[in-house]
């Protein structure tokens, strides 16, 4: 380009991606990167290649759901993987309202995990994993028994703390993990003594979206359930302004009381107490707040964040060790503070596949770098969504919930495991 300097990027690139939504197939596109100095390189560039590399994914979250499709399509000479997971059936979480409400059967919103690997040639053990001996590299499993690896990726999700709500873990539904609260939600609102005051503890949009799809589950009871949030310091901070009047006004709407502020801070049988004295009966309290990594990634000795969140660099490998990669919920790219949100986990797909083929040839990894902004569509449960991004946008309408629809099955379909 005349009057500039050029720089080559022949040596490195990065993934960055294009402004699309959370459900829907990621395209992505190289942003060229000045050349990295001679012996810069990744560590796992220093590594020759194996003729049998064996790649481990432990978890099947919306990360390695992509990974196992990518090495179908295109297999990787001289890789090959195993799944390991404890569960045969993994939720997707942009559908977890949708099927709270009634949109969705059980089955659309999940993906078959042990048929999706046959399906894409990989092998699948049917275990939860405990440990990592490192040294040894291998994988420790709950069954006893073992799995050695040469690659090993991370994408086990995160469970609830309760910890800061005194008898939530006896008296509340966590909403982490997804399948645990479906199975208690479902007994709790078929069951006897049907909660006639259900109270969320949380105003993201996690928590937003759960209370509008219970608000159409229950449409039909008589008398009408009360349905409440405790918003904490305030509702939805995240979303930008238009965002958040629209929801507000959807929750009005709806029959949906907001109390804010709000902090929980106990949980019993009749209901909670919050913060500042206040006491708010309800017959179900669910929580959707703080939530942490597996206990179990501390004994493996890596590197993690405050929340456990085993540290990663750009490149999805781990801090401590070039061999573990980690992504999704149970991660975080050290120097990109991000909230955990299913957008993250499904666009670290591409670039996860890209570094695992290159530590499997030897080449240095590339970096990648999660976007600061994206579109976020919050379901209202009653056939409407409100989209938005960054600090402007916004969007109402049947059509905003129609295309999230489309969106969502279009992702689901990917990884359709039958004939």
């Amino acid at each position: 380009m005349r009057g500039s300097r050029s720089i080559s990027c022949r040596s490195s690139t990065t993934w960055t991606s294009r402004k699309t939504s959370p459900g829907c197939a990621r395209r992505w596109r190289r942003r060229p990167v000045p050349r990295r100095r001679r012996g810069r390189r990744s560590p796992a560039s220093t590594e020759a290649p194996v003729a049998d590399h064996h790649i481990v994914l432990v978890g099947g979250g919306h990360t390695h759901v992509q990974v196992l499709t990518a090495f179908r399509d295109r297999p990787e000479p001289g890789a090959r993987l195993t799944l390991v997971t404890d569960r045969r059936l993994t939720p997707y979480s942009g559908m977890l309202p949708g099927h709270i409400a009634g949109h969705y059967r059980r089955e659309a919103m999940h993906i078959d995990l042990e048929a999706l690997a046959r399906r894409c040639g990989a092998g699948f053990r049917l275990a939860a994993a405990t440990g990592i001996d490192r040294d040894g590299r291998a994988v420790r499993l709950a069954d006893g028994g073992s799995l050695a690896f040469d690659t090993l990726s991370l994408d086990v999700g995160i469970t609830p703390d309760l910890t800061g709500i005194d008898g939530a873990d006896r008296h509340a539904l966590a909403v982490k993990p997804i399948g645990g609260l479906l199975d208690q939600l479902d007994a709790r609102l078929a069951g006897e003594g049907k909660p006639n005051r259900i109270l969320m503890v949380g105003g993201g949009p996690a928590g937003i979206e759960i209370a509008l799809a219970l608000r159409t589950r229950l449409a039909a009871r008589e008398p009408r359930p009360w349905i409440g949030i405790a918003a904490g310091e305030a509702l939805a901070p995240g979303l930008n302004a238009g965002m958040r009047r629209r929801i507000r006004a959807a929750l009005a709407r709806r029959g949906v009381t907001v109390l804010e502020p709000c902090r929980i801070a106990s949980v019993d049988a009749d209901g909670a107490t919050a913060s500042d004295g206040r006491r708010i009966a309800a017959e179900l309290v669910i929580v959707s707040t703080a939530a942490r990594a597996p206990n179990w990634l501390a004994s493996t000795g890596l590197r993690r964040a405050e929340d456990g969140s085993v540290l990663t660099a750009d490149t999805l490998a781990t801090l401590s060790d070039p061999a573990i990669f980690a992504v999704g919920d149970c991660a975080a790219i050290d120097g990109q503070r991000r909230e955990k949100a299913g957008v993250f986990a499904v666009r670290q797909g591409p670039p996860l596949v890209e570094n695992l083929r290159r530590r499997v040839r030897g080449a240095a990894l590339r970096p990648y770098r999660a976007q600061t902004r994206y579109l976020a569509i919050l379901s209202t449960g009653d056939g409407g969504a409100v989209a938005g991004r960054g600090r402007w946008l916004a969007l109402e309408g049947r059509w905003v919930w129609l295309w999230k629809d489309w969106l969502d099955r279009s992702f689901m379909g990917r990884f359709d495991a039958s004939d």
